[in-house]
């Protein structure tokens, strides 16, 4: 059965055992995804009332096609919670594999590579979709319905935190690449993100606090 799957208690249980995964990774995933889904709630308790309607037609439209993409942003999350999951399983897999001879020292070391390569990938892409989020939760915020301002806090809380944790998840994997230009462009590439991702997060919780 799918992580997705399961219910919110079972799903704790599951991360409350011995067993290294679901992790971080998963965890991060499912917090970038209910950040934006909560962002989603915004959207609907502002669309259609009065004081939306009075602004203008490109604004409006603007506001409606951010939640549109927040919806892939949230399904794409939702489906990275099993993927990390199961990259970590490659990874492992791999490590069980036999080492006896040269031959299966080099395969075993190839897998564990791919292994360790999808590791990345998946927690990088949490990160990217996070960080696509987070650009877009200032137009939220001053054209949301102002009763949720709270709820666009805990968001834009819930997204930056699947985000940085998708990043740590990409940097501890990182040791286990052999291309130096694969190394150089994921270290880079995520602390850029990190960097943004922290501006972004306290000047919108910033803003929030001081409005209520």
């Amino acid at each position: 059965m799918k992580l997705i799957d399961l219910n919110l208690v079972e799903f704790n249980n599951e991360i409350d055992s011995a067993s290294p995964a679901p992790g971080g990774g998963s965890v991060s995933a499912l917090a970038s995804s209910i950040g934006v889904s909560l962002s989603r709630m915004v959207g609907h308790l502002t669309v259609g009332k009065k004081k939306f309607r009075a602004l203008d037609d490109e604004v409006q439209m603007k506001f409606k096609d951010i939640e549109e993409e927040f919806l892939h942003i949230k399904n794409e999350l939702i489906s990275l919670v099993d993927k990390d999951t199961d990259a970590f399983n490659l990874i492992m897999a791999g490590f069980k594999m036999p080492k006896e001879t040269d031959e299966q020292k080099q395969v075993r070391k190839q897998k564990i590579l791919e292994g360790t390569i999808e590791a990345i990938k998946v927690p990088y892409r949490v990160a990217e979709l996070s960080y696509n989020a987070l650009m877009n939760m200032e137009y939220i915020l001053k054209y949301g319905n102002k009763n949720t301002l709270s709820d666009i806090g805990v968001s834009t809380l819930m997204i930056y935190t699947g985000l940085e944790g998708a990043i740590l998840n990409v940097k501890i994997n990182i040791p286990g690449l052999s291309d130096q230009s694969m190394i150089d462009m994921y270290a880079s590439s995520v602390e850029v993100m990190l960097s943004g991702a922290k501006e972004i997060k306290n000047m919108i919780l910033n803003k929030i606090h001081n409005s209520l």
